[in-house]
């Protein structure tokens, strides 16, 4: 008998797995697992929140036979799952958005206490976007709560959410490499290391950063169960909720003040005339209308102009910047004004998302989460390669290795960015020509269409895949 496609990413429950059967997304339960789902599949507060969209809509479905051997003690029954347009990760959003996540996993708990529930975790891998909105993935994580209990997902909460967002608010440390460097998140103690004598006074810190790290120092060497003494310590619903509700209100509150960054006010800058800027978002729009795209990604997005752009023509645009800031600018005009399928990321295309955790496939690559049909690559070839060094050849390999339809501008040497960016290289750059460019695009693509703009620097081309 075949086995169906486990998520490698869905080992942690042991109540439930989520598998990729026949193109359907299913969650399959353990008898226990089950029994909890359909107790909370009845509540009022769960309907309310599908109907919002704020938690993924699921409905009963067969359990496939090859799913067998997917959980130890047995499959009871099975949802199928509406599916995620693209996989993302938290390393990857910028603060609003982790934000809004951890907000989204706040309210969602004070739903469920109002009626008897709670969530056993509080891990933002629990969320992803359908364009700049969350919504909550994880149906298996909603319990009965039990009477005394506390809140066990806090400590998740403070590592994956709460302490990064601070370190970005109060110090203006990207929490992005240190994320990706641990699926656990950051400790308290290393948050209270992090963070300046002067910054205990502030919000969060004494209570959420200090004191559980002293608590942990205390347990460490605790033989006995700590969540049955926290149990017995008789914490109520009212508690808990008050909890949450004063985490509320301290992440409403946070603010990252940092005001530009090197490419957040990109667009106000001296390198496109307003002649060139129009001929330039009237180029990717004709090239991006030639058909309906599934996919789009826009590398090297800034503020996201373009994206927004080519967002009526396309089921979903991953709009991709290395600028935090900028990215962060980007979900603020999004969550405000729209267009609700465009997902930005925070994202160096010199050094992308990696795959993580457990055999490497407990978060996948970037690259392996579903490839674009159409990639547009803007103000970006000069970068990769006259800062980043990548060969002219290896870049355009690898645009081509995407398999998909491309927008891309190339810069000239005698552009004054390129010029500026070769003033301080001591390496040979001899081969960024323009002539060389198009001679290596010529192997992998066919030119629908150029166009060089008015500045005589800078031209664009729309290119079809050659399959």
């Amino acid at each position: 008998m075949t086995t169906a496609p486990v998520d490698p990413g869905s080992y942690r429950d042991r109540r439930s797995r989520v598998l990729d059967a026949g193109g359907d997304v299913l969650r399959v339960f353990s008898p226990a697992g089950w029994e909890q789902w359909r107790a909370v599949a009845a509540t009022a507060f769960y309907q309310r929140l599908v109907s919002a969209k704020k938690v993924v809509a699921s409905e009963e479905a067969p359990i496939p036979p090859e799913a067998a051997a997917a959980l130890p003690a047995g499959i009871a029954g099975a949802v199928r799952h509406a599916r995620v347009p693209f996989v993302t990760y938290p390393y990857e959003w910028p603060f609003g958005m982790l934000r809004a996540a951890a907000l989204l996993q706040l309210e969602l708990l004070a739903e469920a206490l109002d009626e008897g529930f709670t969530l056993r975790d509080a891990s933002p891998y629990n969320v992803q976007w359908l364009g700049s909105r969350p919504t909550f993935i994880d149906v298996g994580s909603f319990e009965r709560r039990v009477e005394g209990e506390p809140w066990v997902g806090y400590l998740q909460f403070c590592q994956l959410f709460l302490y990064p967002l601070l370190l970005t608010a109060y110090r203006d440390v990207r929490f992005h490499p240190w994320l990706r460097g641990s699926l656990e998140g950051i400790t308290p103690e290393e948050c209270r290391r992090l963070l300046r004598p002067r910054d205990l006074l502030r919000p969060g810190t004494l209570f959420d950063v200090s004191l559980q790290a002293r608590l942990i120092e205390r347990t460490a060497a605790n033989t006995h169960s700590v969540r049955g003494e926290l149990r017995g310590a008789g914490f109520t619903a009212a508690m808990v909720a008050h909890n949450v509700r004063r985490l509320e209100r301290l992440l409403s509150g946070l603010r990252w003040e940092r005001a530009t960054s090197a490419w957040s006010d990109y667009r106000q800058g001296s390198h496109y005339s307003e002649v060139d800027l129009a001929l330039k978002r009237a180029f990717v729009v004709r090239a991006a209308a030639r058909r309906q795209r599934r996919l789009v990604w826009d590398l090297g997005t800034n503020t996201g102009e373009h994206a927004r752009a080519v967002a009526p023509h396309a089921g979903l645009v991953v709009a991709m910047d290395r600028d935090h800031l900028a990215v962060d600018l980007l979900f603020r005009r999004l969550a405000a004004d729209g267009p609700a399928n465009v997902v930005p990321l925070v994202i160096d295309l010199l050094d992308p998302s990696p795959g993580i955790g457990w055999g490497l496939r407990e978060r996948r690559p970037l690259f392996d989460r579903g490839r674009p049909d159409l990639v547009i690559a803007l103000a970006l070839v000069h970068h990769l390669a006259l800062t980043g060094n990548v060969p002219l050849p290896d870049l355009v390999d690898w645009l081509a290795d995407l398999g998909a339809d491309l927008v891309v501008e190339m810069v000239a040497p005698d552009d004054p960015m390129a010029r500026q960016l070769l003033r301080n290289k001591d390496s040979d750059h001899s081969d960024y020509t323009l002539e060389a460019f198009e001679a290596f695009l010529a192997r992998r693509f066919a030119v629908v269409e150029r166009e060089a703009l008015a500045s005589g620097t800078r031209v664009l081309y729309a290119l079809e895949a050659r399959r």
